[in-house]
């Protein structure tokens, strides 16, 4: 009789969990923003290696980078168009790689970032800025695919883009199963499931007051949800409370003790 009421608790459980899924946490170009860190200290630079490995530390789900290509084809990471004068997709590697961020360390090329994340266990956010030239932003997708697969961390990326045509091609290109998310809040759920896509990856706001009704319609069409960025708390436990899949933040900490 004990076997039978225990065998039922632990259906009971199971079946109450089926079809839920946690709200995860992706740490906005890495965890820069870490208690106690000043300016100019280790850790305190978006996009920075030391910024994944807080992230990591964190063990949440994801650690987000920017990343473009420059005119010789060496993809750096970084979120600004022009940063400390350099602008990436217009520059060579040996201007690129004088850049030193806030931190002190220099602005990472995609390929020693993915020796880092290959040493943590942080899922790779990997955002492909809008380039001004599409050829240029084509390549640039082909070589972080290029980079990934050579690393070996294929199932350990996530990919999110502004473009369209790059997350069409990323679509085309990338591995099957690689969830690609895409960021502009211009297209309806139903454009971003016929295009392959995993989901959206949209600014709160969207989701919020231009188009609540999207939530639900992609949890009806088994799209994933992605909400930035959202470092108010309220407006994160509107978002947990609506079961978004992910939300990111750069207070990963506070959101993570949120979503427990």
């Amino acid at each position: 009789m004990k076997s039978r009421f225990l065998f039922l608790s632990l259906a009971m459980l199971l079946l109450a969990s089926v079809g839920y899924a946690d709200t995860k946490v992706v740490a906005h170009r890495g965890y820069w923003k870490a208690p106690g860190v000043k300016a100019n200290a280790p850790g305190s630079a978006q996009n920075s290696l030391a910024a994944y490995k807080k992230a990591d530390a964190l063990n949440i789900y994801g650690s987000e980078i920017d990343v473009w290509i420059s005119t010789d084809g060496v993809v750096y990471v970084n979120h600004d168009r022009v940063f400390k004068g350099c602008e990436i997709q217009k520059s060579p590697s040996k201007e690129c790689k004088k850049v030193i961020l806030d931190n002190g360390e220099k602005m990472p090329t995609l390929k020693s970032y993915l020796k880092t994340v290959k040493k943590g266990k942080c899922q790779l956010v990997c955002e492909i800025k809008t380039h001004k030239d599409p050829e240029r932003l084509k390549a640039c997708v082909r070589e972080v695919l290029r980079l990934v697969k050579k690393a070996g961390l294929e199932k350990r990326t996530d990919y999110i883009a502004f473009s369209w045509d790059a997350c069409l091609q990323l679509a085309k290109e990338a591995p099957a199963g690689t969830e690609i998310y895409y960021l502009n809040g211009d297209k309806t759920p139903q454009e971003v499931k016929a295009a392959g896509l995993t989901g959206v990856d949209y600014e709160q706001k969207v989701m919020m007051q231009k188009h609540p009704e999207w939530l639900q319609q992609c949890k009806d069409l088994g799209l994933k949800i992605n909400i930035w960025t959202i470092d108010d708390p309220e407006i994160m436990q509107y978002y947990i409370d609506k079961k978004v899949d992910f939300i990111t933040t750069n207070e990963p900490e506070l959101c993570k003790s949120l979503c427990k």
